[in-house]
């Protein structure tokens, strides 16, 4: 049996660079960025060079003829003052035209590596005590041009999941949380961005199964028929603030790592901290 193709834009970044191992092993991989090395300088072998921001779709569909589905990992890192806000417009630019090329070329579902920060504005809500949980139904609300993009992705891949543009785009939008085992080592004895860090935590088996069930998964139409989903990029933290459920019915995800486990003598350490004062 012929494996699925799989196109991963961002390829040389590090969300990508986490599960490409195991996508490599699992499916026919195509690898684009607009650079062959890591952020740590080393060579990310079969990575072909490709612009998405270029208008010229022709300029890199070849490399999406053919394949079953996108992992969208690239982006426009964000500058300072107002290149905030072109560089973020760049990656909505950029998120279109992986639709659109998509689209053209026949794949299948795009599954987008969107962030919490969609719709983080909730969070001085939960921090402030006015909210206890966040679930991918609320509206995307964020208070920076970060958020804001990411937001934008999603709205425009329920657009294009529509298909009032083209033949429906199948779209899954994945807001990772906090992919990194570093985040607790810098909370001091502050309980509550603890708290923070544990609930958003990923850990890489974790992503790398939301991923392959995001593009794997049948069926992922929603209540009205629209083949979209949103979904949290968490582990099975017993601090989650981020609601899980959906991902849980709709493509099976069974998170294995729980930060409380994973990080317990580092939690124990920062409480004895926070209670000697």
């Amino acid at each position: 049996m012929s494996k699925r193709k799989i196109v991963v834009t961002g390829a040389a970044g590090y969300v990508a660079g986490r599960m490409l191992p195991a996508l490599q092993e699992r499916y026919e991989t195509v690898l684009l960025d607009v650079k062959t090395t890591n952020r740590q300088g080393e060579e990310v072998a079969g990575i072909h060079i490709a612009d998405l921001l270029e208008k010229d779709r022709d300029a890199y569909r070849e490399h999406f003829r053919g394949a079953d589905a996108v992992v969208h990992c690239g982006f426009v890192r964000t500058g300072q003052g107002e290149k905030r806000f072109w560089n973020e417009a760049d990656n909505i630019t950029m998120a279109h035209n992986v639709y659109r090329v998509c689209q053209d070329e026949g794949v299948r579902r795009a599954v987008i590596i969107s962030s919490n920060h969609a719709a983080d504005y909730y969070e001085n809500l939960i921090w402030s005590g006015r909210m206890d949980f966040v679930t991918p139904d609320m509206l995307p609300l964020s208070d920076n041009f970060y958020g804001w993009a990411k937001a934008s992705y999603e709205l425009l891949g329920f657009m294009f999941a529509c298909g009032e543009e083209g033949p429906a785009l199948e779209n899954v939008q994945l807001r990772i949380g906090g992919p990194r085992e570093t985040d607790i080592d810098s909370c001091g004895n502050d309980l509550q961005q603890m708290h923070r860090g544990l609930g958003a935590y990923l850990s890489v088996r974790d992503q790398v199964q939301l991923v392959i069930k995001s593009i794997e998964t049948e069926d992922i139409r929603d209540a009205n028929g629209v083949p979209f989903q949103i979904f949290y990029g968490i582990s099975g933290n017993a601090h989650n603030f981020w609601s899980l459920a959906n991902a849980r019915r709709v493509v099976g995800y069974a998170p294995q790592d729980d930060s409380q486990v994973r990080f317990a003598d580092k939690i124990a350490a920062i409480t004895q901290a926070a209670q000697d004062g």
